[in-house]
């Protein structure tokens, strides 16, 4: 397993080793050993979720308020995807930071992004799909979201596509803006552990 530390605080991107034969292959991309010499910590799944986009489709800049807050480790199951992680945690030493991740069902790469930043992907193919681990169970009233098409934060999206975005990451507020109206985490209120 590959580990590379991202630009965010406490994220993490995890390449497994792929097993190729003619059958196809197998791999394993949630490792204890790795995560923990990685992040220091277990990493405590209470939800799977499961997306499939169209290409083009921009979800996020999503993130749960904290606390709870919620972790995640996402891979790209099928397709390709461009994930990206946001520092949206005031008084964290990288907020405002941001770094991306190439995913695709061939390298299985992963990436681990802990409480209280925003997470978005963009699909680059049809029918890609997106799996995430959870650490807290969704709770709708929690969800909180960024626009992920703002300016200030000058992501590394393509632009040689149109994308499709929901009507809720249509109308989230910039980075400033929800900084203004008091929605974004403190850096001391995410991962508090049990």
């Amino acid at each position: 397993m590959r580990i590379r530390r991202l630009a965010v605080e406490g994220a993490f991107e995890f390449t497994p080793e792929v097993h190729s034969d003619r059958r196809g292959l197998f791999v394993s991309p949630l490792q204890e050993e790795p995560f923990l010499s990685a992040v220091g910590h277990p990493f405590r799944v209470a939800q799977t979720n499961h997306s499939r986009s169209a290409k083009g489709v921009l979800r996020g800049l999503h993130f749960t308020t904290a606390p709870p807050g919620q972790a995640k480790y996402v891979h790209c199951a099928r397709g390709s995807a461009l994930d990206v992680v946001v520092d949206l945690r005031l008084g964290s030493p990288t907020f405002g930071a941001w770094d991306a991740v190439d995913m695709d069902s061939r390298a299985i790469r992963a990436a681990y992004f802990p409480e209280g930043v925003g997470h978005a992907f963009l699909a680059l193919e049809e029918d890609t799909i997106m799996s995430y681990l959870v650490s807290t169970p969704y709770q709708a009233e929690l969800e909180q979201a960024v626009d992920p098409l703002d300016p200030q934060l000058a992501l590394p999206w393509p632009d040689d596509l149109e994308f499709i975005v929901s009507e809720r990451d249509l109308a989230a507020p910039s980075l400033a803006e929800a900084q203004a109206k008091g929605m974004l985490p403190r850096y001391e209120d995410c991962g508090k552990r049990e």
